[in-house]
C-alpha cells in the first residue's frame, strides 16, 4: 500500500527518485531513513527523519504540521555541540511499523508552512547535512538504496528507477500489457525478451521447444557458463531463470506452437513472432488474426559472399484494423527449399537490431513513442545501411521492395 501511495504523489515520488530511502509506516508517518548527522563525539551517525502524513484520500495535501520527529541521538553541529536551531521536544514518539523516535524538531519556514512533503523533508535533511559536510563531504541521505517492487503495482522485483529518473513513468505505463508472448526465443526472440522484460508488461510467455546449446550462447544476450551448456536446458527455461531475477512474470512453455496447440495464444494482448517460416507459421498468424491479437513478425535473411555477410532484416506490424497488407509482407515459404539462405546465418548484433525494430514497433503501437509515419513495415539492408519503411497505405509488393521472401529466423 505504501509503495502505491508513493507512486501516486509527485512530492513523495520525487523523494524516492532523488535517492532518499523513504517509507510510510502503518501509523501514517512518512520516514526518511539513512539520514547522516553529527554525534556529540563528532562522528557521523545514521538516523531517520519522520513526519506525520496529511492526506485527502490517497493524495497528499500541504503539511499541516511543520515539526519533524527524529530517531537517533540528538544531532550536533560540526563542533559536537547540540544543534539548538532544531530543539523542540525530547521524549519517545511511536512512528508505527516498529519504529520509535526520541526527539521532535521544530523549524518553521519564513512563509509559515511547507508547500509539500518533498520541501519539508529536504529542508530538515539539509540542516543536518550542512554540519555533516564539514566532517565528511561524501556522507549523504541520498543513498539510492534498492527498493523491492510492489507485487500489486509492478511486475518487477525491484523498482524501475530508470523510468522515474527520466520522468517517463506515464509513457512507460502504456506498456502495461496483460500478457505478451514471444514465439521462438533463439537469436532475435531472446533479445526481444531482454527488452520487454524491462517494461511493465505483467506476463511474458516464452514458446520454444529447443535446447539451449553452444551455438545459441553466441547469439543470445548474456553469457552462459560451460556447466549450464552441459546441462542442455530448454531455451525457455534457461532464459526464464535469468530474467526472473528482474521480472516476476516470465512464463516458460518448452513446446513448439503448431495447429494443435496454437490456442495457447488466446488471451495474449500482444505477440512477437520470431519463428521460422512454414505452414505452422501460417496457422499461428491465422489464429492471431481470428483472435484480433496484434503482433509483430520478424525475419532475417543473411548470405555470405567473398567472406563477408550481407542481407536484410525486417519487422512487420500486424494490427486488427489492417491485416491484408501485413500478411502480404510475411513469409510463409517452407524452409525445405534449397537456396543460399538455408545456412540460416545469424549474428548477435543483427539479432539484437532485429529485436529492436520489433520492440520499437510494439511501443509505437501503444503510444510510448511518437508514431508520425504509422509505418507497419521496416527493413534494414546490411550492405548499404538502408532503412526502409512502409505504412498501411503502401501497396508496393514485398518482392519489388527487394525484401527476401524467405524468413530464416530458425532457432535450430
Amino acid at each position: 500500500m505504501s509503495r502505491t501511495l508513493i507512486a501516486r504523489n509527485p512530492d513523495l515520488q520525487r523523494l524516492r527518485d532523488e535517492g532518499f530511502n523513504i517509507q510510510i509506516t502503518d501509523a501514517n508517518f512518512l520516514v526518511v531513513n539513512d539520514v547522516p548527522y553529527v554525534k556529540s563525539d563528532r562522528t557521523i551517525g545514521i538516523g531517520a527523519l519522520a513526519s506525520n502524513l496529511d492526506l485527502a484520500g490517497d493524495q497528499t495535501v500541504r503539511p499541516q504540521d511543520h515539526t519533524a520527529k527524529f530517531a537517533g541521538e540528538y544531532p550536533c553541529n560540526s563542533q559536537g555541540n547540540p544543534l539548538l536551531i532544531l530543539q523542540h521536544q525530547t521524549q519517545e514518539f511511536s512512528l508505527g511499523s516498529g519504529l520509535k523516535a526520541a526527539h521532535s524538531f521544530s523549524r518553521k519556514p519564513p512563509c509559515g508552512y511547507y508547500e509539500n512533503y518533498y520541501e519539508k523533508m529536504t529542508a530538515y535533511v539539509a540542516l543536518l547535512a550542512k554540519e555533516v559536510a564539514v566532517i565528511d563531504q561524501d556522507a549523504t541521505a541520498r543513498t539510492r538504496r534498492i527498493v523491492e517492487g510492489d507485487p500489486d503495482t509492478s511486475p518487477h522485483n525491484y523498482l524501475d528507477t530508470a523510468s522515474s529518473r527520466a520522468e517517463i513513468n506515464e509513457a512507460a505505463a502504456k506498456l502495461a500489457e496483460e500478457a505478451v508472448a514471444i514465439v521462438g526465443v533463439g537469436g532475435t526472440g531472446s533479445y526481444v525478451l531482454d527488452l520487454v522484460a524491462k517494461t511493465v508488461a505483467k506476463k511474458i510467455h516464452l514458446f520454444d521447444a529447443d535446447d539451449f546449446l553452444t551455438h545459441n550462447a553466441f547469439r543470445a544476450p548474456g553469457a552462459a557458463s560451460i556447466d549450464e551448456l552441459r546441462g542442455r536446458p530448454k531455451k525457455v527455461e534457461y532464459l526464464a531463470q535469468i530474467y526472473s531475477k528482474m521480472h516476476r512474470g516470465i512464463v516458460p512453455h518448452p513446446e513448439k506452437l503448431t495447429a494443435e496447440n496454437a490456442d495457447q495464444l488466446t488471451g495474449m494482448s500482444f505477440v512477437f513472432l520470431c519463428m521460422e517460416s512454414g505452414p505452422e507459421k501460417r496457422v499461428i498468424v491465422q489464429q492471431l488474426e481470428s483472435l484480433e491479437i496484434p503482433f509483430v513478425d520478424v525475419g532475417m535473411g543473411l548470405y555470405s559472399k567473398r567472406n563477408s555477410i550481407g542481407g536484410i532484416l525486417r519487422s512487420v506490424l500486424s494490427l486488427p484494423d489492417q491485416r491484408d497488407e501485413a500478411r502480404s509482407r510475411i513469409s510463409f515459404a517452407s524452409n525445405d527449399a534449397q537456396n543460399e539462405y538455408d545456412r540460416n546465418i545469424q549474428v548477435a548484433d543483427l539479432n539484437a537490431l532485429n529485436a529492436c525494430l520489433a520492440v520499437i514497433a510494439w511501443k509505437k503501437s501503444r503510444g510510448f513513442y511518437f508514431d508520425l509515419g504509422h509505418e507497419r513495415f521496416v527493413s534494414y539492408t546490411v550492405g548499404n545501411s538502408l532503412l526502409s519503411k512502409g505504412d498501411i497505405h503502401d501497396k508496393a509488393d514485398v518482392h519489388s521492395a527487394g525484401i527476401c521472401t524467405k524468413n530464416p529466423e530458425s532457432d535450430g
